[in-house]
């Protein structure tokens, strides 16, 4: 849309392909969507909104799926392109654990849409919008929900670490782990695991 008439109205990326390399273009779309000014952006849906992708289960990529869900948990909007009790087994159904962990963060959520609607600014951001001149301008795999929440999703197949450029500071992982910022760690990830941390 053209400048949303002056009107904070919400939109979709479009269509992304049930791959791994649509998921890894997630957070730079999304974040340079916001950059543009359109914060109420979601992102596709979850595994991609190709309809086809889902026409035969032995072609859909369970991993992706849950990997894809954790990557929408805790930006502005998350949409399922089919409901996940019908295409995950049992092991993968832990989609669930990313909606309720949208659930907690949702007064968060809310609240930085209110803001944007009055100001413009995104609601996920990048590295390099909340910390200026750090060398975080090409980051592409990680992004920040407000200026406190820096969110590390899983975005390569069977990747079982995740490294993490922290900023300086003290922050506090979703495992309650204290870590001190201004490097990078590596951090083990399960399947069911969104990697986040919160500034103190």
């Amino acid at each position: 849309m053209w400048k949303k008439a002056g009107q904070p109205l919400a939109q979709r990326l479009s269509d992304k392909v049930h791959n791994w390399n649509d998921i890894k273009s997630l957070i730079p779309n999304m974040t340079g969507q916001g950059l543009m000014g359109y914060a109420f952006t979601c992102p596709d849906m979850i595994g991609g909104g190709e309809f086809t992708s889902f026409l035969m289960a032995s072609t859909i990529d369970q991993e992706l799926i849950e990997r894809s869900a954790q990557v929408h948990a805790l930006m502005p909007m998350m949409q399922f392109s089919v409901a996940p009790w019908r295409i995950l087994d049992e092991e993968h159904l832990a989609v669930k654990k990313a909606v309720a962990l949208r659930e907690e963060f949702t007064p968060l959520i809310m609240s930085l849409t209110k803001e944007a609607a009055q100001t413009g600014e995104p609601v996920v951001r990048t590295m390099e919008y909340v910390f200026p001149d750090q060398g975080y301008e090409t980051v592409k795999n990680q992004f920040l929900l407000g200026d406190s929440v820096l969110v590390a999703p899983i975005i390569e197949k069977n990747q079982g670490k995740r490294t993490v450029l922290l900023p300086k500071g003290k922050w506090k992982s979703d495992d309650n782990k204290t870590y001190r910022g201004g490097r990078e760690i590596v951090v083990d990830v399960a399947l069911d695991r969104l990697l986040y941390f919160v500034k103190q």
